[in-house]
């Protein structure tokens, strides 16, 4: 598994974790920001108008209202990336890693606009008398560029289970385990059955199921995070500062934490930043493409506010839930994930400020350091080597390995610092620094709720994660039917969901570099799209402007 995971980690460096990649998707947001004069700012107030439905008429086309096309895309981005990306995100970069996160989102705004807008004026209407829509067809139907087109929806397709599958039910389980000692493989199952329930429906049960689950999540989820803001109410300054203060530094090492440069803390806050809100990714247009609007940038307008509600807001909440709590820096009992597992050959101090500064190297530059190959000795559980074990990127302390439930005894061979565990049910254990949503599960617990907070994460975390899998099988399946039609959707849902099952149990940071991937692949050929459309897209949005004052003289535009 290691081995495949390095693999993983070896292709993301080429395009989701370059800086280019980063660079390209901020580029995007910024150049559209500018070209069209700021119309997040601009156009934010009507868009709150557009979504109450305000300037809607009888004869619009489409299977959703403004508020469910919007309900069913925050369902798509509101889930993982809130609880557990955010986590992530600041356990690998820092603090400054937030501040990133929002700029991906305020740029994303535009983003979201632009391609939401396209994918409405292009869509179809399918054999079945359902709409469907998304950057493949104004690839196809206006660039004329099929082969892209195909791209885009086969990456949609991976990405699905990428982005809006593995992951989200990974978290759900591991963190279900955590809290409720539940297996992980039962859980996947339990909720496989629900899912399958869901999606068999199509997208007018889907939408039903997620304009209820989007409001209730929110208000569960918001509940507990301030709870432990408040609880934590001395550290909430020092927490938004520290968001600035490291902004072009970088984060020291303090704690368990080994810092991060600035780079570091760029590329993971952004990349986290669209996972979370996944602007310019092309999955919410799908969505939004099924919305009853005559006008396609009204429905464009609507999507303004997704990035504004998931990043701005819910990943600011969970940031400064994980800033204040403390809980970031700090190490905690955990089962090891054996991928995230490295054996070096001499004994590393954190109190010692040259051994600190050649794991900075290695961890967050890529240096070269002294891995152990050879054998560990271990003798009730414990190794007796003169050696250092790097988990989740900190040093692992009060090391213990165990075979089921009792210490183990025997001898370990390590290749390169790589583990080659001898039998199945051996396991690496202790305190390190943990990320995802178990860390966030932590912060909950440091409020007035105490360990009652875990709950609430979970909760919060099944029902954010549960409803992203929900919409990511209907993009799924409207690329399935762009690809090969119709008849061929059933199939791709017996596969998503036997996916769903799969990866409750499957190792989680294979997890992420998989989503990784599946999200940069898809999300290049989107933006190539919007940036050769951008013409079109400015004339769209100027003619909607001088529709607009004729049909409605008395109202305020921000034209």
């Amino acid at each position: 598994m290691q081995s495949f995971n390095e693999f993983l980690i070896y292709i993301d460096g080429f395009i989701g974790s370059h800086p280019w990649f980063a660079y390209f998707l901020l580029g995007t947001g910024l150049f559209f920001t500018i070209y069209l004069k700021f119309p997040q700012v601009r156009y934010f107030g009507h868009a709150i108008k557009v979504l109450k439905g305000k300037f809607d008429k009888k004869t619009d086309e489409g299977d959703a209202s403004h508020f469910q096309a919007l309900a069913t895309a925050l369902s798509g981005t509101v889930g993982t990336g809130n609880i557990g990306g955010v986590a992530l995100a600041v356990h690998l970069g820092g603090p400054a890693a937030l501040f990133w996160m929002l700029v991906t989102a305020t740029f994303g705004m535009t983003t979201k606009f632009v391609e939401v807008t396209l994918s409405h004026k292009y869509r179809e209407k399918t054999a079945d008398g359902t709409m469907a829509g998304g950057p493949m067809y104004y690839m196809k139907n206006k660039l004329n560029l099929k082969w892209l087109a195909g791209i885009f929806a086969f990456a949609t397709i991976l990405s699905s289970f990428g982005t809006g599958n593995m992951p989200q039910v990974n978290n759900i389980a591991t963190t279900v385990k955590s809290t409720f000692g539940i297996e992980q493989w039962i859980t996947g199952a339990v909720l496989s059955v629900l899912l399958a329930l869901v999606i068999l429906g199509g997208i007018k049960r889907i939408v039903k199921v997620t304009s209820k689950l989007v409001p209730s999540m929110a208000l569960v989820y918001f509940i507990g995070a301030f709870a432990v803001i408040f609880y934590n109410y001395d550290n909430i300054i020092p927490s938004i500062v520290s968001i600035f203060s490291d902004l072009f530094t970088g984060s020291a090492a303090i704690g368990g934490f080994i810092g991060a440069n600035f780079a570091f803390a760029f590329q993971k806050g952004v990349g986290r930043g669209l996972f979370s809100n996944e602007a310019g990714q092309g999955s919410a247009p799908i969505a939004h493409a099924a919305a009853k609007a005559h006008e396609p940038v009204s429905e464009g307008l609507v999507a303004i506010l997704e990035p504004f509600i998931d990043t701005i807001i819910i990943c600011s909440v969970t940031g400064l839930v994980l800033l204040s709590s403390g809980v970031w820096k700090k190490k905690f009992d955990n089962k090891f994930a054996m991928s995230e597992v490295t054996v070096l050959s001499r004994v590393y101090n954190e109190d010692n400020k040259e051994d600190v500064a050649r794991l900075h190297d290695y961890m967050v530059n890529g240096n070269e350091i002294d891995a152990f190959s050879g054998t560990l000795e271990v003798s009730g559980g414990k190794i007796t080597n003169e050696v250092t074990v790097i988990h989740a990127r900190s040093i692992a302390e009060d090391v213990l390995i165990k075979f089921k439930k009792e210490n183990y005894s025997g001898q370990i061979e390590v290749t390169n610092g790589v583990v080659k565990l001898p039998e199945s049910g051996v396991s690496f254990n202790g305190k390190s620094l943990i990320h995802s949503a178990p860390l966030t599960a932590e912060a909950f617990k440091i409020s007035f709720f105490g360990d009652f907070g875990k709950y609430i994460v979970t909760i919060g975390l099944l029902l954010f994660a549960f409803s992203t899998a929900i919409s990511w099988s209907y993009y799924g399946d409207r690329a399935t039917t762009f690809l090969f039609g119709s008849k061929y959707v059933i199939i791709y849902r017996i596969v998503y969901v036997a996916g769903f099952m799969f990866a409750s149990y499957a190792d989680t940071a294979i997890i992420w570099n998989i989503a990784n991937i599946t999200i940069a692949v898809m999300t290049i050929p989107n933006l190539i799209g919007i940036l050769l459309l951008h013409k079109d897209m400015k004339g769209t949005v100027g003619k909607y402007w001088e529709s607009f004052k004729k049909e409605y003289p008395d109202e305020k535009t921000p034209e």
